[in-house]
């Protein structure tokens, strides 16, 4: 597999350092890396993004290393920001990259071999690496000129108010600095000859590259260094793309569960679904164009999203996550029964009914209870505002709780099976739903 061809149909291309597609093709296997921001527990949606140029290059025949930023998280990348981040301890960082490690895991070939991958800690050769010495053997060896010509320093020191900056320190200057020479280190003990990363990232890269040219020139030597970047993903109305109403969509299912992460892709635009398709799946060309076509002859069933939220799912998850998030979906959508709900663990239910009004009433207050009672005075007219409207919708079959139709107002409430032993949901006509949680 040709890796620039592969990226450039799947719309994650964006530049390469002249020479590099004729470097790929002649060298099999090269190795390349990428690194991660160590910032947070988990990995997110656009760093999955990237994630998938290292799948990419390790199904082109080459070998993927991931960089965990342990020093350079530390202090924090200027790109795209207007403001310097606060600053994490050893502990809080170390325990994120352990989290970050995970993750990857899911992705890339860790076994043995010239394309097994790689998980490696810039702390780890930084920890030691004293002041003067790096000055001596790094600083040297670029201007100030060549540093402040980057986009992403030149925005921050002639920031003003009105643009929201800040201006730039020291310690966040150095960043780029510090990342040029993660890729100097990686050339001389990997043989890696390769960075690559969001389209971002393109002035720190480079001078990753430019770094290796001029150490190697006072060395004598003539090391190699080649530098790709993938297109930044956003909406089609240009919005950047990772974000759902809640936030931040996770790698972590402790922090964006299996449900809410399908429902994130599930939910994606038709004008979005096709190119989201190409970046966060594997499955080809053909196989995306046959989806498509389908989808263009009845969007409503969102065949498209459908594939896309199933796979990416269940490569983040697993394939029975995966099936309990559809299952759920399902569920909202009308088409499951009380079996259904009752499969449900109370963390999916939640998520599940997050948008319908959520009632609680009191347990003991439900001990002899009608139906007609509980949807009316006992949920303080939330559902229905008196009982007389509650039974005239009862009797005409339009009621039902926890997918089964209330068959008589005076049904008892202490014969219902609870959901994860505490929960009714009511369903008053198609789609007005409500969650009562007995206390």
């Amino acid at each position: 597999m040709d890796l620039i061809q592969e990226l450039t149909w799947r719309g994650m291309y964006h530049d390469a350092v002249p020479g590099t597609a004729e470097h790929l093709a002649a060298n099999a296997p090269i190795t390349g890396y990428i690194g991660f921001d160590p910032t947070a527990a988990s990995l997110h949606i656009g760093n999955l993004a990237t994630i998938m140029l290292l799948v990419h290059l390790q199904r082109a025949g080459h070998r993927p290393v991931a960089l965990v930023g342990g020093a350079t998280g530390m202090i924090g990348d200027p790109s795209g920001k207007s403001a310097e981040r606060n600053l994490l301890d050893e502990v809080t960082l170390r325990r994120n990259q352990d989290g970050i490690r995970a993750q990857l895991e899911k992705f890339l070939n860790f076994s043995e071999g010239p394309t097994g991958a790689l998980v490696v800690n810039n702390y780890d050769w930084f920890k030691e690496f004293g002041f003067l010495q790096f000055l001596r053997e790094v600083g040297k060896h670029l201007t100030v000129n060549y540093m402040m010509a980057k986009d992403s320093v030149k925005r921050r020191i002639s920031g003003n108010e009105d643009s929201g900056a800040e201006g730039l320190s020291y310690t966040e200057f150095s960043y780029q600095l510090l990342q040029g020479y993660d890729f100097v280190h990686l050339n001389k003990t990997l043989g890696c000859t390769l960075q690559m990363g969001a389209s971002d990232q393109w002035g720190n890269i480079t001078t990753g590259t430019e770094l290796i040219r001029r150490i190697s020139n006072a060395e004598g030597t003539e090391a190699k260094a080649y530098a790709l970047t993938g297109q930044l993903i956003t909406k089609a109305d240009g919005t950047k793309y990772g974000k759902s109403e809640t936030g931040t969509v996770w790698l972590d299912a402790s922090l964006t569960s299996p449900y809410q992460f399908y429902q994130f892709f599930f939910n994606a635009a038709d004008a979005d679904a096709p190119r989201l398709i190409r970046v966060f799946t594997l499955l080809t060309e053909d196989e995306i164009l046959a989806l498509e076509a389908e989808h263009a002859q009845a969007p409503h069933l969102r065949v498209l999203q459908k594939a896309l939220a199933r796979d990416v799912t269940t490569r983040v998850h697993s394939a029975e996550a995966t099936e309990a998030a559809i299952a759920a979906s399902e569920v909202l959508f009308g088409k499951g029964d009380l079996a259904a709900l009752q499969s449900l663990d109370e963390a999916t239910l939640l998520d599940v009914f997050a948008g319908v009004p959520h009632i609680h009433v009191m347990r003991s207050e439900v001990e002899g209870l009608n139906a007609v009672t509980l949807l009316s005075d006992s949920t303080m007219h939330k559902i229905f505002p008196s009982k007389g409207e509650a039974k005239k919708m009862i009797q005409a079959g339009g009621v039902s709780i926890n997918r089964e139709k209330v068959a008589s107002p005076e049904a008892a409430v202490a014969a219902l099976p609870l959901l994860a032993g505490k929960y009714l949901v009511a369903q008053k006509g198609k789609k007005n739903y409500f969650l009562i949680e007995l206390e």
